[in-house]
């Protein structure tokens, strides 16, 4: 059974859909089958893999809203092991729209069931806010991973976002963890990177990820050609260190 991770962090701009595409990839790239889930209406994790979403006809809504299956609406990409659960233009009114649905937060949940013996890492890139959609991504997951930016005003509401983990622990599912944080947007010529990182350690003390994102011009530009680091720019700063985070998650053995 594939092991399910949501990326999430309600403040945008963080990395989190960088986070989600580039560990996907490399999962990948070291041999593991893999699907990537866009519950993001803004549907960049789906553009960066070089579909283009506005042109969909069906996705991730279609799951949650019980017209479609999964297998209706996954993807291949260009790397070989990673599939993709397209976002679309008609996800940005889910969350409205789901609110008077019968369980509404399992509904991802349920779904993820039919794929679930099919992949060994199942990778949720959730919405920059604590609405449904982004619950949805908690209540089918087994663990969370936190991507945070190296700077101070990014510290500002992992609070609210761990007291959101802990409610959805205590009342819907008990099992849910946190795996871990990740530090990206990372300038060592900064003082206050380092300021940043050692702040990180009071919220999760023995949850930081060793391998640290750079800040990189290359990561920036490779979503605008559809493409994940990997495929853009593999010799990069910014594809080693996410090659070294997919080696550490691994090595996790979770």
């Amino acid at each position: 059974m594939a092991q399910v991770i949501a990326v999430v962090n309600q403040k945008g701009g963080v990395g989190k859909t960088t986070t989600s595409v580039n560990l996907s990839v490399f999962l990948a790239a070291l041999g593991k089958f893999v699907l990537l889930i866009d519950l993001d209406p803004q549907a960049n994790a789906t553009s960066g893999l070089g579909i283009n979403h506005s042109a969909a006809d069906k996705g991730i809504y279609e799951v949650l809203s019980g017209e479609l299956r999964f297998r209706d609406i996954i993807k291949s990409t260009v790397q070989e092991g990673l599939r993709i659960a397209p976002a679309t233009v008609s996800l940005a009114g889910a969350g409205v729209e789901l609110v008077g649905v019968e369980n509404r937060e399992n509904r991802l949940a349920s779904a993820i069931q039919e794929v679930r013996g099919a992949y060994d890492y199942i990778i949720i890139d959730c919405p920059p806010s604590l609405g449904l959609l982004t619950i949805n991504g908690l209540v089918a997951s087994d663990k969370v991973l936190i991507p945070v930016q190296a700077e101070y005003y990014a510290l500002e509401g992992l609070g609210q976002l761990i007291s959101t983990i802990n409610l959805v622990k205590e009342n819907i599912k008990s099992e849910l963890e946190v795996l871990g944080a990740v530090l990206t947007m990372f300038d060592k010529r900064n003082k206050l990177s380092g300021e940043v990182m050692q702040e990180l350690y009071k919220y999760f003390p023995d949850k930081i990820f060793r391998s640290i994102i750079p800040r990189s011009v290359r990561l920036a530009e490779a979503p605008s050609y559809g493409k994940s680091i990997l495929h853009y720019d593999s010799n990069s700063k910014g594809a080693r260190a996410y090659e070294r985070l997919a080696r550490e998650l691994l090595d996790l053995e979770i």
